[in-house]
């Protein structure tokens, strides 16, 4: 039965650091070496944006025995957010899983430090001893930071030791980063105190301080002298290169992994495991580069025309080697034992070797992320032991040889540091590239399934192979479902159960049959919104990760937003509709119930009437009404633009206005009766209720004589003469109500006479504009066609046979339809 492979995962704050990055490599080195899987935990808390409450809710607190059988904890970097005391409490929540601190000392749990104290000392005993400097001001890490304590206890430490004095107006603190290394610096320069060097608790606070210097006019060195701790890349090649202290952050790492699967094996290890740090001197001292050596080599010159040899001295030279250029002998096979072999074999006439075995080593040291110029002082201290040996004047053309051999060296070096460089360089050309386009593409995903089509097409560009995008289901944030699982540069399809959140990534992806290294972090955004967890191979440009995330927090947030946009539309919308749906019952109640409560016994005087209204789904403002008077009656018939309640509001008022009117004065112009009506609903309308709506609407004045008369707008009255059994159009000639305020000057009465036999239609547009499924309208010819047909059948038939008629050719009116049919009876 195949052994499981172990897991162990690596705690830190966020991928891009300098430092971080070095632990990274360090961890992932020594993890290749024992075949063990990597979990890297990244919580991407910012500097100054997190509380002690957002880093015990955050991704750390998800890692545990499920997913891994180790912990190495960057604690120097944590300790940042939570402190000393908070960060021991947060490391005790992992037991009884075996745990590694890396940076600060935790009770209780094997560390794996650095001298903190004596790097400080060392620099500000430099800056005293070696430069005469007497006012040296410090730059701290935040307070709650454990090894930012123990450095600005060690400053005031070398301060105590030589007699000086602490003056607390050069000291200032920030939070190792460069923008508050400048603001630390300002903050003394503003205390107008007279300073002349400079200690920083990092790196990134000396190079900030180093900016704001030179902004306020200083020189460093020529004025003011600064130095760092830590030896980040950046150091190397800033302009003056910096002076700092060199600590073997890749080896703490490393040792981290070896201490934990010790741990797993049942080994006692030591609780402390303090490891060496060294001086390098740079231009911001004004030293310019110059690593502090512990001992010097010394070597009793070779027999007089004897050939130079290493003799004896391998074991010191290997470890000066180290110590010059930070790499541990051990490394890439033992590339001390193999560069100085290969010199050996150079001295004993193997020409050629000693650049083989240095080239070897440079190419290893370039996939590891060493700084290769380190290597230019290792070919310094080659130079100088051979110099010894070979200082017999004999020795001549040997000197020579070995001169070109180290000029040849040197060139090596800078061609491959170069080159190494430009190729850090283009990654992050091309890594920016692709995730602008990542960036463009994600912005504009609408739903979840064109997320994964982006994720399937990105993913490979972005150089990752394989991935699991897995989502909270539910709102406690206790399990997962995986919304996209890539494998071997391949989308395959994803598990469709869910899993517990504390397993970080779908069954089997954190335990492959290969070894694997995953980057694990919260896919959220900002500090409130969490979205669900990303698992990512290793290997990539740390800026991919982040930028990933970001991007992905915001496309999923998208998405959400989207969803909830179209949730309320569909809300909305279904609001509208009931809305409309009670409004065209309580129109459809209006329109209906203010009609002649029973059309079938209309009574007018020498008229024989019979009328129908069939509101339509969305119920317009049709009306109708026949009111009987002494001398014959009123006839009125219009129709509201519009649908719904408003329309049927016009209507009702419409209706009463006209019944008021015709009430008061039976016997009154038709035209008069509409221009009032008019000045009344304009004002109504437009207004009171701030619409409009306007009507249609025509007035008729029947007398038992037969004479009608009319004024108004709407559609042409019919007469069907008894005599020619033809149907005449009569049109009105009015405007319509409600469009302007007063339309007295356009509105005439007009009129006609009725024959014994006539019949007299109204009827509204939804008569003549019903369409059949050709959009074909139904139309006045066919009207009165339809009318012609029937004229000599009763009323009522005439009615049926044109509603028979128009809804056979519509069985779906979307209009209102009001039929009013009259047949006018001679006095005998």
């Amino acid at each position: 039965m195949t052994k499981k492979r172990r897991t162990i995962a690596l705690l830190m704050d966020y991928m891009r650091g300098e430092y971080q990055s070095a632990v990274r490599i360090g961890v992932e080195r020594a993890a290749e070496a024992h075949d063990v899987n990597l979990v890297f935990a990244v919580g991407e808390i910012l500097a100054g944006d997190a509380s002690s409450e957002a880093v015990q809710k955050s991704v750390y607190r998800l890692v545990g025995a499920e997913a891994v059988d180790g912990i190495v904890v960057a604690s120097g970097t944590l300790s940042n957010y939570l402190g000393v005391e908070e960060l021991q409490r947060f490391c005790r929540g992992f037991a009884p899983i075996p745990l590694c601190s890396v940076g600060l000392v935790l009770e209780g749990a094997p560390s794996i430090v650095v001298d903190n104290g004596l790097g400080i000392e060392m620099t500000a005993g430099h800056l005293i001893d070696d430069h005469a400097r007497r006012r040296i001001a410090y730059l701290g890490g935040s307070p709650s930071n454990g090894e930012a304590r123990v450095r600005a206890e060690a400053y005031r430490r070398a301060l105590a030791t030589r007699a000086m004095p602490y003056d607390e107006r050069l000291v200032a603190f920030g939070e190792f980063t460069i923008d508050t290394g400048r603001s630390a610096m300002r903050e003394i320069l503003d205390r107008r105190v007279a300073f002349d060097a400079v200690v920083a608790a990092n790196d990134n606070m000396a190079l900030g301080a180093i900016e704001q210097l030179k902004a306020s006019g200083r020189d460093v060195p020529k004025d003011v002298l600064v130095c760092g701790f830590d030896d980040v890349g950046v150091a190397r090649y800033t302009k003056p290169s910096l002076t700092t202290v060199r600590q073997p952050i890749k080896r703490l790492g490393a040792i981290a992994v070896e201490t934990v699967l010790r741990m797993l094996d049942g080994e006692d290890v030591p609780e402390l495991n303090l490891q060496q740090i060294e001086l390098t001197r740079r231009e911001s001292c004004g030293c310019a580069f110059q690593p502090v050596v512990v001992r010097s080599l010394t070597a009793p010159p070779p027999p007089r025309g004897a050939p130079p040899s290493l003799g004896g001295q391998r074991d010191e030279l290997e470890r000066a080697l180290e110590q010059a250029v930070g790499i541990p002998a051990a490394a890439f096979g033992g590339w001390t034992t193999e560069l100085l072999s290969a010199l050996e074999e150079e001295l004993e006439g193997r020409e050629g070797r000693f650049l083989e075995a240095l080239e070897r080593v440079l190419d290893m040291a370039t996939l590891d992320g060493v700084f290769l110029d380190m290597f230019q002082s290792a070919i310094t201290l080659l130079r100088e032991r051979l110099r010894r040996l070979t200082a017999d004047p004999a020795a001549a053309a040997t000197n020579e040889a070995l001169e070109r051999l180290w000029h040849a060296c040197r060139v090596l070096v800078g061609s491959a540091s170069v080159r190494a460089e430009g190729r850090q360089r283009l990654q992050v050309e091309v890594a920016s590239i692709n995730l602008s386009w990542s960036g463009r593409w994600f912005s504009t995903c609408l739903s979840m399934p064109l997320v994964k089509r982006m994720l399937a097409v990105e993913m490979p560009r972005l150089q990752l192979t394989r991935a699991a995008i897995s989502l909270y289901e539910d709102a406690q944030r206790t399990t997962l479902r995986t919304l996209f699982l890539m494998e071997d540069g391949r989308e395959v399809e994803p598990p469709s159960a869910s899993f517990p959140v504390r397993q970080l990534a779908p069954p089997g992806f954190l335990s492959a049959s290969e070894r694997t290294s995953v980057v694990v972090m919260p896919l959220m955004l900002g500090d409130t919104e969490h979205f669900g967890i990303m698992a990512l191979d290793s290997g990539v440009h740390e800026v991919v990760y982040d930028a990933l995330r970001l991007q992905l927090g915001s496309a999923v947030k998208t998405v959400a937003l989207h969803r909830e946009v179209v949730r309320q539309v569909e809300l909305r919308e279904r609001l509208e509709q009931e809305r409309g749906r009670e409004e065209s019952v309580v129109a459809a109640r209006i329109q209906t119930t203010l009609v002649p409560e029973r059309p079938e016994q209309l009574e007018v005087e020498g008229l024989e009437i019979r009328a129908a209204m069939k509101p339509a789904t969305e119920v317009g403002g049709d009306y109708y009404d026949v009111i009987p008077t002494p001398e014959g009656g009123w006839l009125g018939i219009g129709d509201v633009a519009g649908h719904g309640l408003a329309a049927g509001l016009v209507m009702l008022m419409i209706q009463s206005m006209v019944s008021a009117l015709t009430s008061r004065d039976p016997g009154a112009s038709p035209s008069e009766l509409i221009a009032a009506l008019n000045k009344a609903i304009y004002k109504n309308v437009r207004g009171r209720m701030k619409r409009d709506e306007h009507a249609t609407l025509l007035l008729l004045r029947y007398e038992r004589s037969g004479r009608v008369t009319f004024a108004g707008a709407h559609d042409d009255i019919i007469v069907c003469s008894a005599r020619t059994r033809r149907c005449v159009c009569i049109p009105s000639t009015g405007i319509w109500t409600g469009v302007f305020p007063v339309i007295d000057a356009m509105t005439r009465d007009s009129e006609f006479f009725l024959e014994d036999g006539d019949v007299l239609v109204l009827y509204s547009d939804g008569v003549t504009e019903a369409r059949n499924v050709h959009q074909e309208q139904f139309g006045l010819e066919r009207l009165r066609a339809t009318i012609e047909v029937a004229q000599s059948a009763p009323v009522e038939a005439i009615r049926d046979r044109i509603l028979g008629e128009v809804e056979a050719w519509c069985p779906s009116p979307d209009d209102d339809i009001t039929v009013v049919v009259a047949r006018y009876r001679a006095p005998r």
